[in-house]
């Protein structure tokens, strides 16, 4: 049995669609809108065709099957924002590859775990990662290093977006705010600070300042920026 090219997908050509009918475009758009209200895995061929009005045998005159449907997804969100613009300075390049990262990732909660695999090569993340590296390159001119750097930041980036996602939720999952489960936690957690045992949870606790995630976002990524480029002589 011959196996299914993987890469087919961005080599063949597309077929035009009869006249009103949605072409791969539309598909990918409406499995997007899919993804990103119910989760990935609600995103089916049938259901698809299905929210086009459009009949199962028709999508796969344009789309193989599921995991082609995914790959067109993951580029089609990669490609939604213009590459940002480069800069002569390296830490205001990395900083906008990890900013634009993030926004695309909070835009689309299924897309992290996509991007964390095997990577979907498609023409727009080509075009991303070859901005990327472009801005690592500016840090060193040591590919490999410059593509541990890269690797670096977008597991900042995937680690901190997991975060907020994980929090996000969890305030679906239970109906509480963050600021409401902090004050329902309040009686417990100040029998336990009185207790003496935990001395720096209770300064955590009464004196630390809370931000809100773009802050705390940006100062991990400045955290992540200093140590490349100690390690780099930066």
């Amino acid at each position: 049995m011959t196996e299914p090219d993987p890469w087919s997908v961005w080599t063949r050509p597309r077929p035009e669609p009869a006249r009103r009918a949605p072409g791969v475009d539309q598909y990918v758009a409406a499995a997007l809108a899919v993804a990103d209200a119910e989760g990935l895995a609600a995103v089916s061929m049938r259901r698809i065709a299905s929210d086009l009005g459009s009949g199962t045998a028709t999508l796969y005159r344009y789309i193989t099957n599921r995991d082609e449907l995914v790959d067109l997804m993951v580029d089609a969100a990669q490609g939604e924002d213009p590459l940002p613009e480069p800069t002569p300075h390296w830490r205001t390049d990395l900083a906008a590859v990890a900013h634009a990262q993030r926004a695309t990732l909070l835009r689309h909660p299924w897309l992290a775990a996509e991007l964390a695999g095997r990577p979907s090569l498609g023409p727009n993340t080509l075009r991303r990662a070859e901005s990327a590296l472009r801005a690592a390159v500016a840090l060193t001119p040591d590919i490999t290093l410059a593509s541990q750097a890269l690797g670096a930041v977008h597991a900042y980036v995937l680690g901190s977006v997991a975060t907020q996602q994980a929090a996000r939720r969890a305030e679906q999952r239970t109906g509480l705010s963050e600021e409401q489960w902090q004050r329902s936690l309040g009686p417990y957690i100040s029998a336990v600070l009185a207790a003496g045992e935990h001395p720096m949870l209770a300064r955590r606790v009464h004196e630390a300042e809370e931000f809100d995630p773009d802050a705390e976002f940006a100062f991990g990524l400045e955290c992540v920026l200093d140590g490349l480029a100690a390690r780099t002589g930066r």
